[in-house]
């Protein structure tokens, strides 16, 4: 072989290499979930999206790697597959994990400040603005005679340096 092709083999062999160690995605699992209807598979995949992954925090059960979560989509689909309605599978895993595994919690004595926290420290911050412009003595721009007459000198003698 000439080295051309030892060059070609070498490169070919290394693409292939690299595409095997970096190709994270080729060793992921794929879920597959049957279903009796539309309407089941539809529920299924509305509530793995309005389901959080309490691992994750910030990814629903759909989006989610973690184990955890592929535990939620399992029990997900084995209560759907029950004939759970929607509301009923979200009581569960609010019964189960508490508000936090639902995106939208229901306004309660314990998320109140989560709703109203926003607006109130909005609130706090232009009172404690309106406050301080309050506060601030008013400037006077008024001048005394012998600051008038200085500065209508200097304003002559401005005028007479631009004409020349």
């Amino acid at each position: 072989m000439t080295l051309l092709n030892h060059v070609l083999s070498l490169t070919a062999l290394l693409l292939l290499l690299s595409f095997m160690l970096f190709s994270h995605n080729s060793h992921a699992a794929i879920e597959t979930f049957d279903f009796d209807n539309a309407q089941q598979e539809q529920t299924f995949h509305d509530l793995t999206k309005i389901l959080r992954c309490p691992k994750c925090q910030n990814q629903n059960i759909s989006d989610s790697n973690a184990e955890l979560a592929k535990d939620l989509r399992d029990k997900t689909y084995e209560l759907v597959m029950q004939g759970k309605s929607e509301d009923e599978v979200v009581d569960y895993m609010v019964a189960r994990y508490g508000n936090f595994v639902r995106y939208d919690p229901p306004m309660t004595p314990a998320t109140i400040f989560l709703w109203l926290g926003p607006l109130l420290f909005i609130i706090f911050g232009l009172l404690v603005l309106f406050r301080q412009i309050k506060k601030q003595p008013a400037k006077e721009t008024n001048l005394d005679d012998q600051e008038q007459q200085k500065l209508q000198q200097l304003l002559k003698q401005h005028a007479k340096d631009k004409k020349s």
